[in-house]
């Protein structure tokens, strides 16, 4: 079983070029030409890293039942071979989404906003992990990984501009949007 803590280096290597990196809400990531991921808790910053996040995958928060089991059963798994498009997107949420009860935050983020419903829509063309980064005192609350395959890039593009358009979004202080393509080194 793979370890739970995930560790993205933006740098000079790794398995994904970054084709740009978009500061959507607060502050943005500096610039870097690669993205290396690691199954492994943080370990000291590699010399050519610009920028380390680091998260873990964990249980889900906001997801009921049905819905779980309807993720389950469409939901693909990573590193698909023509998935050669991914997108990283790290996320913190406001102060007052955490003072929140989880039920009133379950009430926005789903029966609101309806994230899982859209997210459901776009399986299984796009693929995602969350990973969590606020009890680790990271500086983002949620690193959020997709693949795809470049025919559905414009699908991915419409999953992300109506989520962002969601009451939940208005509780997001930060936001940046990397973009990648697997690169062709072995």
């Amino acid at each position: 079983m793979p370890a739970r803590a995930y560790t993205f280096i933006g740098g000079s290597l790794g398995d994904w070029d970054i084709v740009r990196i978009d500061a959507v809400a607060g502050e943005g990531l500096p610039a870097a030409t690669c993205l290396e991921i690691r199954n492994a808790a943080p370990s000291p910053r590699p010399p050519d890293a610009r920028w380390t996040l680091s998260g873990i995958v964990s249980h889900e928060r906001y997801v009921r039942r049905r819905e779980r089991e309807a993720l389950v059963a469409r939901q693909p798994a990573l590193g698909r071979t023509e998935a050669s498009c991914a997108a990283l997107i790290p996320i913190s949420k406001s102060a007052a989404w955490w003072a929140l009860a989880q039920d009133e935050r379950r009430e926005i983020f789903e029966e609101r906003s309806r994230h899982i419903e859209a997210g459901l829509g776009y399986l299984p063309a796009i693929a995602r992990r969350l990973h969590h980064g606020r009890d680790l005192g990271e500086s983002f609350d949620f690193l959020t990984w997709f693949e795809y395959a470049p025919q559905h890039a414009i699908a991915f593009e419409e999953l992300v501009a109506l989520l962002r358009a969601t009451e939940e979004w208005k509780y997001v202080e930060r936001e940046v949007d990397i973009r990648l393509i697997r690169n062709s080194v072995p």
